[in-house]
C-alpha cells in the first residue's frame, strides 16, 4: 500500500486518526453507516464520532496492540468512501492530549488515580504505568523520576500531533510567548515551556517502536 492512500491519515499515538468534515449531520450519519458496512465486510472495526459538521475515525488493532495493514487497508477504503461523497479528510486537525505526572511511586500512586478515574492501570510498553481508556488514548500515565522533595509542578501535558504539523505548532507556541527547553529527542518530542515554565511536549509517533 502506498504512503499516497494514506494521506488522509494522521499516525498519532495509538492509531491511524482523521477528520472527515461532512459540513452537517445527514451527511455524516451516511458515512458513519458505510463505514460500518465497510467494518463488517472486513471484520475490523474502528472507533467512530460522528458530530454536526464532522466524522472522528480511530483505526488501531486491539489484539496487535499496535497500528496493522487491516488498519491501513480500512483506512484506505474509507478514504475512498469520503471522497466519492466529496466529502473532504482533515487530518491536520486533530490532536491527542495525554496528561503525564512525575513520580518516584508509580505502582503506589497509579491504583488511586484509577480508582478516581474508575478505569484501569496498567503497566506500559517501557514499564510504566498508565490509565487508558478504550485501551487507545492515555487519561493519564505516569513518568518515573528519583525520589524527590515535591516540586511546584509534576504534571505535564504531552500534545500528540501529525508530524507533519509538528513544526507549525512548536513555531507557533514560540510565537505566542514560549521557549523551547530541548529538541534532544527530536523527531519523538519537543518539550516546549511558557511564559511561567510550565512545561509541555509536542510528541509524534516518528521515531518510535
Amino acid at each position: 500500500m502506498s504512503n499516497e492512500s494514506l494521506d488522509d491519515w494522521a499516525p498519532l499515538v495509538r492509531g491511524l486518526r482523521t477528520r472527515f468534515r461532512t459540513g452537517d449531520f445527514a451527511t455524516g450519519l451516511a458515512l458513519v453507516t458505510e463505514f460500518a458496512t465497510a467494518a463488517e465486510e472486513a471484520n475490523h472495526h474502528p472507533d467512530l464520532t460522528l458530530t454536526y459538521g464532522h466524522v472522528d475515525v480511530l483505526l488501531y488493532s486491539h489484539d496487535a496492540g499496535r497500528v496493522t495493514d487491516r488498519d491501513r487497508t480500512l483506512a484506505a477504503r474509507y478514504s475512498e468512501l469520503a471522497r466519492a461523497r466529496s466529502v473532504p479528510a482533515e487530518p491536520l486537525a486533530l490532536t491527542v492530549v495525554e496528561l503525564g505526572l512525575d513520580t518516584a511511586d508509580q505502582a503506589v500512586i497509579a491504583p488511586f488515580w484509577a480508582a478516581v478515574l474508575r478505569l484501569e492501570a496498567k503497566q506500559g510498553k517501557y514499564e510504566d504505568f498508565e490509565i487508558r481508556a478504550h485501551d487507545a488514548d492515555a487519561v493519564l500515565w505516569f513518568q518515573g523520576t528519583e525520589p524527590h522533595d515535591s516540586p511546584r509542578q509534576r504534571f505535564h501535558l504531552d500534545v500528540w500531533v501529525d508530524p507533519r504539523e509538528a513544526q507549525p505548532r512548536i513555531a507557533a507556541a514560540l510565537a505566542a510567548g514560549g521557549r523551547l527547553v530541548t529538541d534532544a529527542y527530536a523527531p519523538s518530542f519537543w518539550v516546549l515551556a511558557d511564559p511561567d515554565g510550565n512545561h509541555a511536549c509536542i510528541c509524534t509517533v516518528t521515531g518510535r517502536d
